[in-house]
């Protein structure tokens, strides 16, 4: 028998939006869902339960959501669902819920929420405590983790095209297939007002410290300091890159020669032939212009 709590008298009445990627985590996103929809509805919120056939109809859907007043959007998926999320609520003053289900989770990470349990991450939407974080910004779109633009984004490219194996091997393989023949890619950036150019693997341009279920890229970037943290690995061997990939997992890649990580307010990234990705979502073509937008989204956290 469940006794309402103080938190959950507060949620009676109150709408929220669900908004859930069923096939998220191999499935995962389905069934977190059905656990976290029965406990904030137990909690007393009128809870409206979406999910769209494909990625434009659940942009369209949480849009509207937002544009009708929902008290919040929560999104039940992975990283991509949050990148699709927060394009609806950003600048909105709605703030973004998030119950986790998808491979990487690094946005659940990053606010130290429950992400094996969906109804644990329910109680933090019951307990509605809000946290103002950055976003970074390139045109009308916005990003929470990593914009990758260079050796991380062709793997990312690659391992879309596989149907096998799923989960975080595929990247493993991807990685080794394109290490075979990647070269080092000529990169012009405009830091601020400084123009710099590399030859180099990546560049990384982090809101957040992670991406890719915690490859710790751009180690040290705060949510929440008005700045972006600009990473680039510069040409080394593919032997050495291959030697230094782990030490991405663990953080410790800043005693790599190669590894240059600068803080800046704008940033441009122009090099031929690359596709960007951001929160492993497919972003868009270089050059791209990426700034901070300091506290554009509200969180549940």
């Amino acid at each position: 028998m469940h006794h309402p709590a103080a938190s959950d008298l507060r949620a009676r009445g109150r709408e929220i939006a669900l908004l859930t990627n069923p096939t998220a985590g191999r499935g995962r996103g389905a069934r977190h869902r059905d656990a976290a929809l029965t406990r904030l509805r137990e909690s007393g919120f009128v809870v409206r339960n979406i999910a769209g056939r494909d990625a434009d109809e659940a942009a369209d859907l949480a849009r509207a959501c937002v544009a009708d007043s929902v008290e919040a959007l929560v999104v039940c998926g992975g990283d991509g669902l949050v990148h699709l999320g927060v394009q609806a609520v950003a600048g909105s003053g709605v703030p973004l819920g998030l119950i986790p289900a998808g491979t990487g989770n690094d946005v659940a990470r990053y606010l130290d929420l429950p992400r094996r349990d969906p109804v644990a991450a329910a109680d933090r939407v019951i307990a509605s405590r809000r946290r103002r974080i950055d976003l970074a910004r390139s045109g009308d779109r916005y990003f929470v983790s990593v914009l990758a633009a260079g050796f991380d984004a062709v793997v990312n490219e690659r391992a879309n095209t596989m149907t096998w194996p799923r989960g975080p091997l595929r990247y493993s393989l991807a990685t080794l297939a394109e290490l075979r023949t990647f070269r080092p890619i000529s990169y012009v950036l405009q830091l601020d007002d400084e123009t710099v150019e590399h030859e180099a693997m990546l560049v990384a341009v982090g809101n957040g410290p992670s991406f890719g279920g915690g490859l710790r890229i751009a180690e040290g970037a705060l949510l929440d300091d008005g700045l972006l943290d600009v990473v680039v690995i510069t040409r080394m061997t593919k032997r050495k890159l291959v030697r230094s990939y782990p030490r991405l997992y663990t953080g410790r890649i800043d005693g790599v020669g190669e590894y240059v990580h600068r803080r800046v307010r704008s940033v441009t990234v122009a090099a031929p032939g690359i596709v960007s990705y951001a929160d492993g979502e497919r972003f868009g073509a270089l050059p791209l212009t990426v700034e901070c937008a300091p506290g554009a989204l509200e969180v549940f956290a």
